[in-house]
């Protein structure tokens, strides 16, 4: 086999091997998909009446809840990938002279996909709901691209965090943050709305601009400001993420 189909062939067991691990756990699945529809239900029909954002409260909050439909199934990756470490399943692995590349990267890769699906289950309620975008097949597809390029880029932060954490409860605190953040982000008010210092740190954090942006390219009215910032971020957690999961990988594996 050549160099090249090993990693791929390696790389797809992996893929398939964390499949069957979160069929099999119905918490994984649940919040991952169902969780975030939950809030969207909470968010639009019991608090949605008290905010005045200037649009349909489902028109303003679905793009929030994409990103939180995102980061909602990171906590079970880096749990998973702190118990391949610390039960030795990784260190078998490499026994079996499976490709590095491909231990990290199949749950890179089924978050991603986890997260694809938890955003298809979003935007598929918020129809139901009333939601009515304004976007164009391009903006559609610059929606795609800005939630693969965010579920990319804190699936290899996760995967890093799960690999540098002691024990699997504490790799799954380590994910607290990335959840958290949505909700001090503008996915649920505009931030000019907010206190000073709040407001202050509600623009300036990674989610905001990305929030911004898939809210522009479902209103049809993209910012290239946002854009650059988002993307500027994504990148960014995802070099981070992938330097910090390779440096720590090669120190504990």
């Amino acid at each position: 086999m050549s160099t090249v189909s090993t990693p791929l062939t390696d790389s797809t067991i992996m893929l398939r091997r964390n499949l069957k691990h979160t069929l099999r756990n119905p918490v994984t699945v649940f919040n991952a998909v169902l969780f975030p529809i939950v809030l969207m239900l909470m968010f639009v029909k019991v608090l949605g009446g008290g905010f005045d954002v200037g649009v349909d409260y489902i028109d303003y909050v679905t793009p929030g809840l994409l990103v939180m439909a995102v980061s909602y199934g990171l906590g079970a990756t880096a749990t998973e990938v702190n118990s391949d470490m610390t039960k030795g399943v990784i260190n078998r692995l490499k026994v079996m002279d499976v490709s590095r590349g491909a231990m990290l990267s199949g749950h890179v890769i089924i978050t991603t996909l986890r997260a694809l699906v938890a955003c298809a289950a979003i935007i598929g309620v918020a129809f139901l709901m009333g939601f009515d975008p304004s976007a164009s097949a391009v903006d559609w597809l610059g929606v795609l691209g800005v939630i693969l390029l965010l579920g990319f880029a804190t699936s290899w932060l996760t995967v890093a965090m799960g690999l540098s954490a002691k024990t699997v409860e504490s790799a799954g605190m380590a994910t607290v943050p990335l959840i958290m953040l949505p909700f001090l982000s503008s996915a649920f008010v505009p931030a000019d709305t907010m206190g000073v210092g709040v407001r202050q740190f509600v623009e300036y954090q990674p989610f905001t601009p990305i929030i911004e942006t898939l809210r522009g390219l479902l209103a049809g009215n993209p910012s290239s400001g946002d854009a650059i910032a988002a993307i500027a971020w994504c990148v960014g957690l995802a070099v981070l993420g992938y330097a910090w999961a390779v440096s720590t990988f090669k120190k504990r594996a």
